[in-house]
This record gives structure tokens, sequence and C-alpha cells, in this order.
């Protein structure tokens, strides 16, 4: 009786050991985690469905042996397209290499997990591929070479707006891009136009490199041009040294005109200014004859001729006058 009892004691001691053991690896494994750096959402284990109500972050959770995570990467993902091949406006390939660095949205989760899964990295590089193709067909190789700053500015914006879609996130200001210029409200906002539920917060330009034979189709583009641009400033400088040679004789004939029209002018003052000088003069020598006339008392016209004979004769510098007892004569009148 008393060995029975014994038994049935170590029986139930045992037992109580099994259930404390597995009662223990049962809550060991009833407890879940989500890293700092992940998202989750709760799975079951043995049939796989997914709870999509609510979105975990970083935390530890008793929900079960039977319960994990299907988890998302909370941190950056990057992305490196190495010499992507894109065309140009004037038809050249060129090779560019780009990384960006884009992070998935809390509240779009549960859209992206039911368009893509898991399976959403491929695609959105090739987007981002196909964004870069065709933001770069607007500029010229020169453009793409000699201008970085345009050429990164346009090519993250493009892939910024085809990955992050044309609506408004809730808060504008989080993020620097958060919003697209002119977003369109949420309330009335697709699911594709949401774009693939990312944020595009980071994109470096590398390099970009034009092979061989595009680049000797380039440079003699750029020669054509170069030639072409001479050969019209050649032709400008033509009309230039024309139309300035036209300018030049036009300013000399002007210059001819007004030269003659002073030298008319001048001729014609002179002219009138000797006759008004004869005429002054003769009216002064009028006057004075007048006078001298009355003064020595000479009435009768004889003896005025002989005067202005005599005043003749003494104005021409070949006379000569010889005076003697049988004459007398006045001095210069």
């Amino acid at each position: 009786m008393g060995s029975e009892r014994n038994s049935l004691v170590l029986v139930a001691v045992g037992g109580c050991c099994i259930l404390s053991i597995v009662g223990g690896i049962l809550l060991a494994y009833s407890f879940s985690y989500v890293e700092y750096y992940e998202f989750g959402f709760k799975r079951q284990k043995s049939t796989g469905r997914v709870d999509k109500s609510e979105v975990y972050t970083a935390g530890r959770y008793l929900y079960g042996p039977d319960m994990e995570f299907k988890v998302f990467p909370l941190d950056a993902h990057y992305v490196t397209l190495e010499n992507a091949k894109i065309f140009t406006a004037d038809k050249l390939e060129v090779d560019i290499t780009v990384h960006f660095q884009y992070f998935l949205r809390k509240d779009e989760l549960v859209l992206l997990h039911d368009t893509f899964d898991m399976d959403y990295k491929d695609v959105i590089q090739n987007s981002a591929l196909d964004a870069m193709k065709g933001a770069t067909t607007a500029y010229t190789t020169r453009e793409l070479v000699s201008n970085r700053k345009l050429l990164e500015e346009t090519i993250y914006k493009a892939v910024r707006e085809r990955l992050g879609g044309t609506c408004c996130r809730p808060n504008c200001t989080a993020v620097q891009y958060a919003c697209s210029q002119n977003c369109k409200p949420r309330a009335t906002c697709t699911v594709k136009e949401k774009g693939y539920f990312v944020d595009v917060k980071y994109f470096q330009l590398g390099g970009v490199i034009i092979p061989n034979v595009v680049q000797e189709r380039f440079m003699r583009a750029l020669t054509l041009q170069e030639d072409s641009e001479r050969e019209l400033l050649v032709q400008e400088t033509k009309v230039v040294r024309k139309n300035t040679t036209a300018m030049v004789q036009q300013t000399r004939n002007a210059a001819m005109e007004i030269r003659k029209n002073g030298e008319v002018e001048a001729k014609l003052t002179n002219a009138v200014a000797l006759a008004n000088y004869s005429a002054i003069l003769e009216a002064a020598r009028s006057d004075g004859l007048k006078y001298v006339f009355g003064v020595l008392g000479f009435s009768q016209q004889e003896h005025k001729n002989s005067f202005n004979y005599l005043r003749t004769l003494r104005e021409l510098s070949t006379a000569h006058f010889t005076v003697d007892f049988q004459q007398r004569i006045v001095g210069n009148l």
C-alpha cells in the first residue's frame, strides 16, 4: 500500500515536471518578435493566413506558438542602376549610373502587400529604370554631359513621382518632396495613382558615359554644328561689313553735302557782306564828297569832276604826282 502511494506521487511529480517543461517550451515559442528595422503583419503558421488589420512595429508580442510575423524592411532600400542605357534628344545612346534609396510607407503597406506581396523590389527597380529613360529624352547629349545638376534633378523628379505616385501624403512637410507639385487630394485618389507605395527620399547621380562610337558621332555632330555656326557668322560678318560700308558712305555723303552747303552759305554771306560794305562805303563817300564840296565851295560840275578825277588818280598805285608853282593840291580826302 505504501509502495503504491509512493509510485503515484512519483508519477504525479513526473507529470508536473513534464507539463512544466512542455508549458515552458510552449510559452517560449508563443512570443513573436518584430525588429526595430521591420514592419510586420500577424500570420498564422498552420494556415498561412495573414492578418492585415494592424501594422506592427518593433516589439515582443505574445500570440501563441502558431502565430508569427510576416515582416517588411522599415529601413532604406538601396537601389543602383548601373550603366543604364538611355537615349537623348539627338538620338544617341548614353550610359548612366544612378543610386537612390526608398522607404516603404507604413500607411500603405497593406496595398503593397496586396499588390506585390514580397516581390516588389524588382518591380520597383524596373519601373524606376523606365522613368529614368523617359525623363532624359528631352535633353541633348551635350546637356547631359555639361549640366549634371539639371540631369540629376530631372531624373530624381521622374523616379520620385513614378514610385511615389501623384497623390498628396497625409503630411506634405514630413520630408522633402513628400508631395509632388500639384498633387491630387487623397480623398479622390485611386490605388494606381498612389504609385508603388514608397517614398524615394534620396537620389545620387553617378557616372555619365558616352560610348566611343557614340562619342565619335557626337563629336561629328558638334563639328558640323560648329561649322554651321561658323558659316553663319561669316555670312553675318559680310552683311555687317556691307552695311557698315554703306553707313560710312552715307555719312561721307552727308558730310560732303553739309560742307558744300556751308561753302555756298559762306560765299553768299561773303557776297552779301561785300555788297553791304560797298554800299556803306559809297554812301559814306558820297556824304563825304558833299561835305567837302560844300566846304570848298565847288558848285560847278566841272570842278567836281576835276576833283573826282584827281582823287581817282591818287588811288592808283602807278600814278605819280608832281607839283609846280601854278598848282595847289589838297591832301588825302
